[in-house]
């Protein structure tokens, strides 16, 4: 078990990790930006360190600050709790280069997964059933348009770096393309400072049902049941209700199957 965990997250999600560390007996390190430094996440860690300013990019998308700030508290692993870094193989790279645990997966899995063009790929080469969409990832507006007409709309604009609803936008019609585009990609930009975006056709009034699952280093996948996540603000979700009161146990037990086929491709832990 580790003895100190440093925290590379703010707010709710930092404060429900550094409780379930203290009731592990596991010392922790809240990082904060400067519009951050009376959050209640950095009252309730057992160290906080300051690791830049507001902009997100300047801290808490900061890779060499956390990683300093990691090795400066002799914190033994980091958990990204979810969004900002959690899904950037690079960071979860450099963690291990530095002799620091990265509490996820690891990075060539991130690089076949975190990233949404790249997962969609895998996911089609694997046989796994994925919405309509480009195959490569987008990174301009112009070439997002040719492979809109191919699709069809309405189409959704995501970030391929997308995480917690930002960098999506829906486009309606080809009028409306370009600017929504355009929209999603400085959100992208700003959140995750990448700008490569993928197209799929819009699904209007569907449910957003996930399948939970864990892997282990001995290559076992374990489904956890589904959760249904469709009551959502800004792509963000509100409520998650398990199981799902919309799905049968037939498209169940095909979710839990083709759940369990991905991470398999991947091999996932």
């Amino acid at each position: 078990m580790f003895e100190k965990i440093l925290i590379a997250n703010r707010g709710e999600i930092a404060v429900r990790i550094i409780r379930a560390c203290r009731a592990m007996g596991i010392k922790t390190v809240a990082v904060y930006s400067t519009a951050d430094n009376h959050a209640l996440h950095t009252y309730l860690a057992d160290e906080s360190v300051c690791i830049g300013p507001p902009l997100a990019r300047d801290s808490y998308l900061n890779i060499a600050s956390i990683i300093s700030a990691a090795k400066g508290t002799h914190a033994e692993a980091i958990h990204p709790g979810y969004g900002f870094l959690s899904e950037n193989s690079t960071f979860a790279k450099l963690c291990r280069d530095n002799g620091i645990v990265f509490i996820g997966p690891s990075p060539e899995v991130i690089d076949r997964m975190g990233n949404k063009s790249q997962a969609r790929k895998t996911m089609m080469d694997a046989g796994v059933p994925v919405v309509p969409g480009t195959r490569n990832p987008i990174h301009s507006a112009e070439d997002g348009l040719a492979k809109a007409r191919e699709i069809g709309w309405p189409i959704m604009i995501k970030a391929s770096a997308g995480g917690g609803g930002k960098g999506m936008r829906v486009s309606s019609c080809e009028d409306d393309f370009i600017e929504m585009f355009s929209i999603a990609q400085r959100e992208s930009m700003n959140a995750f400072g990448d700008n490569s975006m993928y197209l799929e056709r819009c699904i209007l009034n569907p449910r957003h049902v996930e399948v939970q699952i864990v892997g282990d280093t001995f290559g076992n996948i374990v489904s956890l049941g589904e959760r249904d996540c469709s009551v959502q603000r800004n792509h963000q979700k509100m409520v998650e209700e398990s199981p799902s009161p919309f799905v049968d146990d037939e498209i169940r037990a095909a979710m839990n199957e083709a759940a369990i086929r991905a991470a398999q491709a991947v091999g996932y832990t």
